[in-house]
C-alpha cells in the first residue's frame, strides 16, 4: 500500500521562503512521475510542479517558476517543495503525488495522478 506523508507549510509572510517534503512508503520514487499540486479557497485544484517518470525533466506552472523548486531524494523516497519569494496568492492547501503512468504532455493534469498526500495549509500573509 502506497502512502504518502507530508509535512512543513504553516504562516508566513509576503516574502518568505517555505519547504514542504512528502514522504512515500510502498513504493520507489523511480519510474514514477512526481508532483505538487495545490487548492487555493474556493478554487479547483491546480497544478504547481513536476519531475517526469524518468527524473530527467522538471515543470513548472508560470506562476511560480522562478520562484519554487521540486527536487527529489529517491534514496529516502521524498519530494521536496522549496517555496521562495512568497506571495499572498500562493496560499493554499498543497498536495504531493505520484503518477505511475503520467506521461510528460499529462503532468499539469491533477487526474493523471493515482497517489496523494493528506494535504499541507500554507498561508502567507501580506
Amino acid at each position: 500500500q502506497v502512502q504518502l506523508v507530508q509535512s512543513g507549510g504553516g504562516l508566513v509572510q509576503a516574502g518568505d521562503s517555505l519547504s514542504l517534503s512528502c514522504a512515500a512508503s510502498g513504493r520507489t520514487l523511480r519510474n514514477v512521475a512526481k508532483a505538487w499540486l495545490r487548492q487555493p479557497p474556493g478554487k479547483e485544484r491546480e497544478f504547481v510542479a513536476a519531475i517526469t517518470r524518468t527524473g530527467g525533466g522538471t515543470v513548472y506552472d508560470d506562476s511560480v517558476k522562478g520562484r519554487f523548486t521540486i527536487s527529489t531524494d529517491n534514496a529516502k523516497s521524498t519530494v521536496f517543495l522549496q517555496m521562495n519569494s512568497l506571495k499572498t496568492d500562493d496560499s493554499a492547501i498543497y498536495y504531493c503525488a505520484l503518477g505511475a503512468r503520467t506521461i510528460l504532455s499529462s503532468l499539469r493534469r491533477p487526474d493523471q495522478y493515482t497517489y496523494w498526500g493528506q494535504g499541507t495549509q500554507v498561508t502567507v500573509g501580506s
